[in-house]
């Protein structure tokens, strides 16, 4: 058998499949698929390879020469109806592709192949929310998979960081080994997910938003994009966007990451329309409203007509019924680009309404700040103050 193997490098079924040895000038494809690179090209043995990633997987299961028992694991692993046969990859297999219920024990494999078997272990353990049972099998998968196969262990790597995101520094410690030794496709995701990570535990501390801003910027370097990834890519812009609006304004050059967070927003929401994604759109575009109001700018009142527009749009498809106070959080920012603008009766009207709503439901943080936008447009407006 040719070692090492791209076993769980690539999604399943192809990152079920072995490779046949070949002549060893054809060896050197080998390193590219080891690296998660999907467009490598084959020798012509291989070809059963590339044709399941292409997802054809009744052609890559015609193309499976031979009756030795890596051709016999290669029809398994692509659907075929086979006898049951004894060895622990094929029972490996069976499990991966739902022939059989428990995951067979690693036995004396090593390497790559061993941490394959322990990966679906570990697997089993998740499906059953045994998550700390879960743990030490992955380590043990990564530290069986780092030298023959650095992508897997890279991938392992990941899958024991979200395991472990209770606990932050170590979850991070995961992601930052990962991305040490992947050299393919998965540093994008590491990379997004090092990210997120780091931005859920910032706490609007500058040095660690600007860790997660590098993180988000190598995902879209390693390749994460609106045609391939699109999710992934609008997840990573709506997110870039916030960690640079947390930032605390200290540099001249904060003014031009708040332009940036405006357009990574606007390329969210390329992804993010109204029909397919009606609640990532609200949250998208309530950030991009926000935003416009407080970026620096040499024509402010376009981005606050714009803003109010936005606004608008929300608060036609957000019930105040379901959401009271995010309704009133909708309506006193409304008010409040509209005061801005002095077009004063209708952003007093929204302040009043945010206003009660916030009373009623019992915010009187919120409904303190709503009565200061109230007395703040009633000295504008040259009367005395009212109650909202």
């Amino acid at each position: 058998m040719l070692r090492p193997q791209p076993l769980g490098v690539f999604p399943f079924p192809a990152g079920l499949l072995l490779l046949p040895d070949v002549d060893p000038s054809k060896r050197t494809a080998l390193n590219g698929l080891m690296r998660g690179d999907a467009t490598t090209p084959v020798p012509s043995e291989w070809r059963f390879f590339q044709l399941a990633l292409t997802g054809d997987y009744p052609s890559a299961l015609a193309a499976v020469d031979g009756t030795d028992a890596i051709a016999v694991h290669n029809r398994i692993a692509l659907g075929a109806d086979l006898d049951e046969a004894g060895n622990i990859l094929r029972d490996a297999v069976r499990y991966a592709v739902g022939r059989t219920d428990h995951p067979p024990d690693a036995g004396d494999l090593d390497a790559e192949l061993r941490a394959f078997v322990l990966m679906l272990q570990a697997t089993q353990s998740i499906e059953q929310n045994h998550f700390a049972r879960a743990i030490p099998v992955l380590r043990e998968a990564v530290a069986a998979a780092r030298t023959a196969s650095p992508e897997f262990a890279a991938q392992l790597l990941g899958q024991l960081a979200a395991l472990e995101s209770d606990q932050p520094a170590l979850a991070m410690q995961h992601y930052r080994e990962a991305l040490l030794i992947a050299n393919g496709p998965a540093r994008a995701e590491l990379s997004l997910q090092l990210g997120i990570l780091l931005q859920d535990h910032a706490k609007g501390n500058r040095a660690a938003l600007l860790e997660a801003v590098k993180a988000y910027q190598d995902a879209l370097r390693f390749g994460i994009a609106l045609e391939q990834n699109p999710e992934s890519f609008a997840l990573l812009q709506n997110n870039l966007a916030l960690a640079y609006l947390a930032m605390p304004m200290a540099e001249s050059g904060d003014q031009l990451r708040m332009g940036i967070a405006v357009q990574s927003l606007r390329d969210a929401l390329k992804v993010y329309t109204k029909e397919k994604y009606p609640e990532q759109w609200a949250s998208t575009q309530l950030n991009l409203a926000n935003a416009l109001q407080y970026i620096p700018t040499s024509h402010p009142e376009e981005n606050l007509i714009q803003a109010v527009e936005i606004y608008d749009e929300i608060l036609s498809v957000r019930k105040k019924a379901f959401d009271p106070v995010g309704y009133a959080r909708l309506l006193a920012n409304q008010a409040n680009a509209l005061a801005h603008l002095g077009i004063f009766a209708p952003a007093m009207e929204k302040i009043s309404e945010a206003y009660k709503l916030f009373q009623w439901h019992n915010e009187p943080e919120m409904a303190a700040s709503a009565m200061s936008l109230v007395e703040s447009i009633s000295e504008q407006r040259g009367q005395p103050h009212g109650s909202a």
